[in-house]
């Protein structure tokens, strides 16, 4: 392991846990998702880092497509009322 310098140290399968948790965590994970996505410390985490985001927005998406699907089928009222439930629960934990 020595041959690797810092910025191409391998990341090990418990760093790779480590930073799923630390990325699942509210505010803090999406600064430190930020701050690692533009990081060149070490290459890997990066790249694990832009990988999320790649999840992320693939989410976003999906959810996306998902509520206008259920629009085009007449459930207008249906989704107005999971949005607004989504809202009051965001809310409630901010």
């Amino acid at each position: 392991m020595s041959e690797f310098s810092g910025k191409y140290k391998p990341v090990s399968a418990w760093g790779y846990f480590g930073l799923t948790l630390l990325y699942a965590l509210p505010v803090i994970g999406f600064i430190f998702l930020l701050i690692h996505s533009f990081s060149d410390a070490n290459i890997n985490r990066r790249n694990f880092a832009r990988s999320h985001w790649c999840i992320l927005l693939l989410l976003v998406f999906l959810f996306l497509i998902g509520i206008g699907l259920a629009y085009a089928q007449g459930g207008a009222e249906a989704v107005q009322q999971i949005l607004q439930q989504i809202a009051q629960q965001a809310q409630a934990a901010g």
